[in-house]
């Protein structure tokens, strides 16, 4: 009887750390569905004042000097959009994926109040991003899409607005936004 209760032990001892390596998954698999859902619903209140019918254009002059047009990019795939600025602390952590976005996907981004053209491309160079960007010093593109909050990412596939968010987005986020439009 004492084999038999010294196995049982035994058994129990070896299941624990399988037993304690499913629950932190389990774990782990609930935070990400209910940051998900969480995220989801913030983006719904947060885009609230984005306009969805006659969209403003998004026109400009990259700092590289190419003249974008996100209506006519957007045509033959999705392009991803992404307003942000030199001074959000959150967008030290998106940009780098928002660069990576860009050797797979075409990417314009738009600098929000970020100083002056000279000083962008400093910026630009010094961090190594090499996405096309839209200095937009004086916020007019922002105020135009009542972008009021950074990053805020916007992925158009056929001139419209397939998928708007904001706050912290990580790659594979942005990918699946990509891959979904």
């Amino acid at each position: 009887m004492n084999k038999d209760n010294d196995k049982n032990k035994l058994d129990t001892v070896a299941l624990t750390p399988l037993r304690r390596a499913f629950g932190w998954l389990k774990q782990i698999a609930l935070f990400m569905l209910f940051s998900i859902v969480i995220t989801g619903v913030m983006d719904i209140w947060r885009g609230k004042d984005i306009p969805r019918d006659n969209l403003p254009d998004i026109k400009g002059m990259t700092l590289s000097g190419t003249d974008i047009d996100i209506d006519a990019l957007s045509q033959d795939q999705a392009v991803l959009v992404y307003f942000w600025g030199t001074w959000c602390p959150v967008c030290n952590f998106v940009s780098p994926a928002v660069d990576t976005m860009a050797s797979m996907y075409p990417v314009v981004t738009v600098a929000m109040n970020s100083g002056p053209d000279d000083k962008m491309v400093k910026y630009l160079q010094h961090k190594g991003y090499e996405f096309e960007t839209i200095n937009d010093s004086n916020n007019d593109i922002a105020r135009d899409w009542s972008v009021q909050l950074t990053p805020t990412l916007m992925v158009f596939k056929d001139g419209e607005l397939k998928y708007y968010t904001t706050g912290f987005t990580s790659l594979p986020g942005m990918w699946w936004r990509m891959l979904l439009s």
